[in-house]
Formats: structure tokens, sequence, C-alpha cells
């Protein structure tokens, strides 16, 4: 794949995996950033892409990856700060000048942020971008039937704490 078709992915897929990634991070800002990160390390790994999937499938993992890495420092910052990960999400929700969403969607949008990082990965490739089973399962490398599980769990817990905020 030469430079101009790398182009042209950046140019069909950057919206796409801007969303995907927004809705793991939350964050405008970060969003922008991962998806800058995801396709620096594409480009970087693009000579090693064997075409086993699509470069869709392939570019959802790589920014599916870059945005859990980002999750897992965000809790360690938090942990050194001694606050709660959850607090930070809220403030970055009801301050992000990006977020248009009315109250509902903020609790659901907090909701989603309190479940585990896979479990929440999966919710959102499901809930917001609709893919399928089997996208999800090529995309993380997780069975279907777990992906299933994980769902159920994360609608479970998602109703559960929006629920709570209601009351």
């Amino acid at each position: 794949m030469g430079e101009q078709e790398f182009r042209d992915l950046v140019s069909q897929y950057s919206e796409p995996l801007y969303w995907h990634i927004r809705h793991l991070v939350n964050s405008h800002d970060d969003a922008d950033d991962l998806v800058q990160e995801t396709f620096i390390k594409a480009w970087k790994a693009l000579p090693t892409f064997r075409g086993e999937s699509s470069v869709s499938t392939w570019l959802w993992k790589v920014a599916t990856n870059e945005a859990l890495g980002f999750l897992r420092k965000q809790k360690v910052r938090a942990a050194l700060r001694f606050e709660p990960l959850g607090a930070e999400v809220e403030r970055l929700v009801t301050s992000d000048p990006w977020f248009d969403g009315d109250e509902a969607q903020r609790r659901l949008v907090v909701a989603v942020s309190k479940l585990p990082d896979k479990q929440r990965a999966v919710f959102c490739m499901r809930y917001f971008e609709e893919l399928t089973y089997e996208q999800i399962s090529a995309i993380t490398g997780t069975s279907v039937g777990a992906l299933k599980a994980s769902y159920h769990f994360a609608v479970a817990k998602v109703g559960e704490s929006v629920q709570l905020e209601t009351d």
C-alpha cells in the first residue's frame, strides 16, 4: 500500500475511528490524539499487515488497543492522585464543550465510563457503533459467546447505574 492509498484510508476512517475512540475515552482532545496515534501506529505497522482481516477491522483493533492503553494509564494517574476515576470522567463530560447531549445522555456516558475497560469497549462497539458480535470478535480476538456474555453484563451494569442516578 502506497502513501496515497494510506491517505485515502485516513480520509475514509478518521471520523468513524474518532467516534469509536471518543465513546471509550469521553474526551474530544484525547480522542483526537488517539486517532493520530492510531494512524501513526498503522503506518509503521503497514509492512507487517498480512491481510488476514479487512483493513477496517485491523484499524479498529489498533484504535481499540490505543484507547485501552490510554485508559490504563489514566487509571494509574487517578490512583496516584488518590482520586476516583469516575469523578474525573464526570467532570470531563460535564465540562466538555464538545458534548452536546442532554441529561440522559450524560448519565449514559458516565455509566459506561464506570465499566471495566474491555467490557466498555464491547458495549461501545455493540451499542453505539452497532457492530455485530462477529465483527467485534475479529477486532478483539474474543469468542462470540464471551462477547455476548460481556455485553449482557455491561447492559445490566449500565442500566443499574443509570437507574441509581435517577433515583
